[in-house]
């Protein structure tokens, strides 16, 4: 029982207040809901969430970070159902700042481990270039340069932070669950919509994401492919955070097999429906960078295995589970949804086939690199039109700029990251983003390779494989990639996973050989 000291009290007038408030309240829900406008609910049930987790970042940064993250992944939903209401788009922006707050205002009277990553000089002058672009004559407000520099820099401090997240490797395992869990309404909303409609949990929401949340292909025989957004405003958000994911779980499920202990029951189902959700996806991209995902990743776990052929065999046995559990989880699909099914695999057989009259890989490669060489037929290719003038969300700062985002920009249609780069910054700009992302390579690969033969190189592994995939080909097919805050988000956590994962491997070593010597 609460002592008088440490009981909270309420005077009688507050207490009226409150529950006239919270009349107050229900009341304005009721006719909101009478009259047919579950905008205004939905935005309150938004803004009491976005509220309540607030309250868990500041009252505790740690699990405010995954509070932050579920926001980062279901977002769009809100904001579908909203219309595409922008101050929804922005509620992230206003929720991470509020994690960098509470965490900065903790390393300031607590010690929490930090590093000093060795591409911070080549990312600094990336950095420089963009703030020097933001003044660039040939853009037509400063806005496009706010957007930009948000785009390309507002997450990296949740490098640091996930950094410091990760005490040991309990934190570890706790970070790789939770992620996957969070996978699992994501895939299954995607699966639900390219097998039932695209209608489910998916409204029009008006001309601006009509077209990226409902869009239906055809194979040439006629079956209609379509391309789910799930939770997202657009199929290639969602395309996207399958390949992050699928990475993700991939050594998350080698791991999981080398440390025992709880998460695996979560992770393996997690990483069979991503796997289908994948197939059911109707990109060709992204099918074909899990696959290939997949196969990288084990050849090069098993290159990386611990030398005790014991856990060698449990990394064996982490392998074959997961293809088992991909497999089944295929089958499932084809048996469930044979309609679907069956029109996404003809899609991707006869666009993937080299034998195929309708191949069409070699025209996708040949078009990003001419799409890239059409960024030099710009007058102004080698100083560029300023930071933001090319990104994702573009149309929006037209909007508010009051300019035709067809007159203003984008004249061109680039698509090509790097001609995207060259566009916002010159001839600086694929040069210096080569340079950092080479850079960030590097010291990833030092780290996974100071985990080699630890139970901790499948997780090490599987961050520089995305980083490596996101940083150099996927950008120079887009820069979509990079700048869709959750990727770019999780990036940049996985980042400061990664560079942690030495620290914890040599902190089990010592608590290894201290029981040692203790017997």
């Amino acid at each position: 029982m609460l002592s008088s000291r440490t009981r909270t009290q309420l005077s009688p007038g507050i207490i009226v207040l409150l529950y006239l408030g919270f009349g107050a309240l229900m009341w304005t829900v009721r006719g909101w809901i009478l009259a047919g406008t579950f905008q205004n609910v939905l935005l309150i049930v938004g803004v009491l969430a976005m509220l309540g987790i607030t309250g868990v970042i500041l009252g505790d940064w740690r699990n405010g970070m995954y509070f932050f993250l579920a926001w980062l992944l279901f977002e769009d939903l809100i904001r579908k159902y909203m219309g595409n209401a922008l101050v929804v788009f922005f509620a992230k922006d206003v929720l991470v700042a509020v994690v960098y707050a509470s965490f900065f205002k903790v390393t300031s009277r607590e010690k929490v481990a930090t590093f000093r990553p060795s591409f911070l000089l080549p990312l600094g002058l990336f950095l420089l270039l963009g703030m020097a672009q933001m003044f660039n004559p040939g853009s037509p407000s400063m806005l496009y340069g706010i957007l930009g520099m948000k785009l390309y820099f507002y997450y990296v401090p949740l490098m640091f932070v996930a950094y410091s997240l990760l005490r040991n490797e309990e934190d570890l395992r706790r970070f790789l669950v939770i992620t996957m869990a969070l996978a699992v309404p994501v895939a299954l909303v995607g699966i639900a919509q390219s097998a039932f409609g695209l209608d489910f949990l998916n409204p029009h929401a008006g001309p601006d994401l009509e077209l990226l949340g409902h869009l239906t292909r055809e194979t040439h025989a006629g079956a209609a492919v379509r391309r789910p957004p799930s939770v997202f405003v657009s199929d290639g958000r969602f395309d996207e955070y399958l390949v992050l994911i699928a990475i993700v779980g991939i050594g998350a499920a080698g791991y999981l097999l080398l440390r025992r202990g709880w998460g695996r029951k979560i992770v393996f189902p997690a990483l069979a429906l991503v796997a289908l959700g994948a197939m059911l996806s109707g990109s060709r991209e992204c099918a074909v960078w899990v696959g290939a995902s997949a196969l990288f990743l084990s050849a090069g776990m098993l290159w990386g295995a611990p030398p005790r052929a014991r856990e060698t065999y449990r990394l064996v046995k982490a392998i074959r589970r997961t293809f088992i559990a991909i497999a089944l989880s295929l089958s499932m699909g084809m048996v469930l949804f044979p309609q679907s099914f069956g029109a996404h695999w003809q899609f991707y057989a006869e666009t993937l086939d080299p034998r195929s009259p309708y191949y069409e890989v070699s025209d996708r490669t040949s078009y990003s690199a001419n799409n890239f060489l059409l960024a030099f037929t710009d007058p102004d290719w080698l100083v560029g039109h300023g930071t933001g003038t090319e990104s994702l969300g573009v149309q929006y700062v037209a909007r508010l700029v009051g300019q035709d985002v067809d007159d203003s920009i984008g004249r061109y249609n680039l698509e090509s990251g790097w001609a995207t780069l060259i566009w916002e910054f010159g001839a600086l700009g694929p040069i210096l983003w080569v340079a950092w992302g080479l850079s960030f390579i590097y010291a990833a690969w030092r780290a996974t390779m100071s985990v080699k033969g630890t139970p901790l190189f499948p997780v090490a592994l599987s961050i520089l494989w995305y980083a490596f995939l996101l940083l150099l080909p996927l950008t120079f097919q887009g820069l979509s990639g990079y700048q869709n805050f959750v990727i770019n988000a999780y990036f940049w956590v996985l980042a400061g996973v990664l560079f942690r994962l030495p620290t914890l491997g040599k902190q089990n070593s010592l608590q290894v050989n201290n029981a040692i010597s203790s017997r």
